[in-house]
């Protein structure tokens, strides 16, 4: 089992070179951000948390940045998108991107990616919530392409460019691992197609965690693939949970962390790290 934490790192909230270093010297293997460009003031759509929505989504840094911020004072911490809104991202810039941070990192870039909950924000970048999936199918095969030849095309209904050249190409082969968000009706079946992990988030009802872990192998089996890696993103810290995630297939916890100021966050890192420990 491999422990990450979560954080939405914000202009107000430990800065993420610290909380990235105390997150390293205490062996977590991953630190993942989440992304939302701006927040609508409308709040038409409803927060999936079901409570008004926190201060930290229209606070939050860009996650790239913070990544490459992070990479550049640690050594073997992953840094990781979670998750990163392809659908509001032009797919040769976003490639190029998470090239270069894999890059600067040598190596240890996670993409985690999702279709998003918050449809005017969305609508703000020119994608139609209805057809966010597609977009994101599109994008990122798109981006595999540029990361994976040295003259990449593609031409489909959303993302259509002729030959060109980009670099850097990630360091990782043939591309950093693409996490898959959520548990939709689909999930499972985009995480076969274009995804290397699959990253369901904890807390959220509904979700037959070992019935699904089952239906995703029996999927990847069926694909011709291997067993797939399945991460839990938002993970229950107590010893009961992570028991009962490993018993089902997880091979990654990744714990939430408030974006809070240095002496609070520190101290619940530790706390999560003791937890492992034990």
């Amino acid at each position: 089992m491999r422990f990450g934490i979560a954080m939405f790192p914000t202009d107000y909230a430990i800065p993420v070179t610290e909380l990235a270093r105390a997150a390293e010297d205490l062996g977590f293997e991953s630190l993942f951000f989440p992304e939302h460009t701006h927040i609508p003031t409308s709040r038409r759509t409803p927060w999936p948390g079901g409570a008004p929505l926190p201060e930290e989504y229209s606070h939050t840094l860009d996650p790239f940045v913070a990544m490459a911020a992070v990479a550049a004072v640690t050594t073997t911490l992953r840094v990781a998108t979670g998750i990163c809104l392809v659908v509001e991202r032009d797919p040769i810039v976003l490639a190029k991107e998470v090239a270069s941070v894999d890059h600067l990192s040598g190596g240890r870039v996670l993409f985690g990616i999702g279709g998003g909950w918050n449809r005017e924000e969305m609508e703000d970048h020119g994608t139609k919530p209805s057809l966010r999936w597609k977009i994101l199918r599109e994008r990122v095969l798109a981006m595999k392409r540029i990361w994976t030849e040295d003259e990449a095309e593609y031409h489909g209904e959303f993302v259509d460019f002729n030959p060109m050249w980009s670099w850097p190409k990630p360091v990782q082969r043939p591309h950093p691992p693409v996490l898959v968000g959520g548990d939709g009706p689909r999930t499972l079946e985009r995480v076969i197609e274009y995804g290397d992990e699959w990253m369901p988030i904890g807390g959220r009802g509904g979700l037959d965690l070992q019935s699904r872990v089952e239906e995703l192998q029996r999927l990847a089996g069926e694909a011709g693939r291997g067993p797939i890696p399945v991460g839990m993103f938002g993970a229950r810290a107590n010893a009961e949970a992570i028991e009962k995630y490993r018993q089902a297939g997880v091979s990654r916890c990744v714990f939430s962390l408030p974006p809070v100021a240095s002496e609070e966050a520190l101290s619940r890192l530790r706390h999560y790290a003791e937890l492992i420990r034990r």
